[in-house]
């Protein structure tokens, strides 16, 4: 039973829906055709090389994880067995705001070493977003509830890890995967 004695709890019953709504949303005004100009930019690549700071780094890797399940080779920008970006491969970066200098730093990059990019971000104005040779935008319009419901980039990053989910189903259709085609590359946890 919850402080207080009472065994309700409004708060998370609002914001659960809150995130739930305002997520979807943001997905269904994604253009069919951009998800699937980034499906193919993903199976063309020969290696897809993701980034993300913070709790969208988190969601990165998690899209990094899947992409090798599917049989795809990626790698997290930032560990140390990460090889080198090459013209032909791709950089996925994840970026709420697109202004941090570590994002627009690692976009340059990719760009400048002949790599597509696809950029996620809720700011397709911002310096990341011209960097991008495929843009996903996740727009969440503010509201009063926002700052109460969903803190910080909490819309942001639940949205980002529904969108890279989401993705993959793609990619599997694509490259003629399973779920039991891709739990024998699943990494053994010990």
């Amino acid at each position: 039973m919850p402080p207080g004695g009472g065994s309700e709890t409004p708060n998370f019953s609002r914001a659960q829906h809150y995130i739930a709504d305002r997520v979807t949303a943001a997905l269904d005004r994604i253009e069919p055709t951009a998800i699937a100009r980034v499906v193919g930019l993903l199976q063309r690549s020969p290696q897809t090389f993701v980034y993300g700071a913070g709790r969208s780094g988190i969601v990165a890797r998690a899209f990094a994880m899947r992409l090798v399940q599917t049989g795809l080779r990626a790698y997290v920008i930032g560990e140390s067995v990460t090889p080198l970006v090459r013209r032909g491969d791709l950089g996925f970066i994840l970026s709420a705001q697109g202004e941090s200098s570590s994002s627009n730093q690692t976009g340059n990059i990719v760009r400048r070493e002949g790599a597509d990019l696809i950029v996620v971000t809720a700011r397709g104005t911002s310096k990341l977003a011209h960097t991008a040779t495929e843009l996903l935008v996740l727009d969440f319009p503010e509201d009063s509830e926002r700052p109460r419901l969903a803190p910080l980039g909490t819309l942001f990053e639940a949205a980002s890890l529904r969108l890279t989910d989401a993705l993959i189903v793609e990619v599997m259709q694509a490259r003629g995967e399973s779920e039991d085609s891709m739990r024998r590359r699943h990494a053994i946890m010990v």
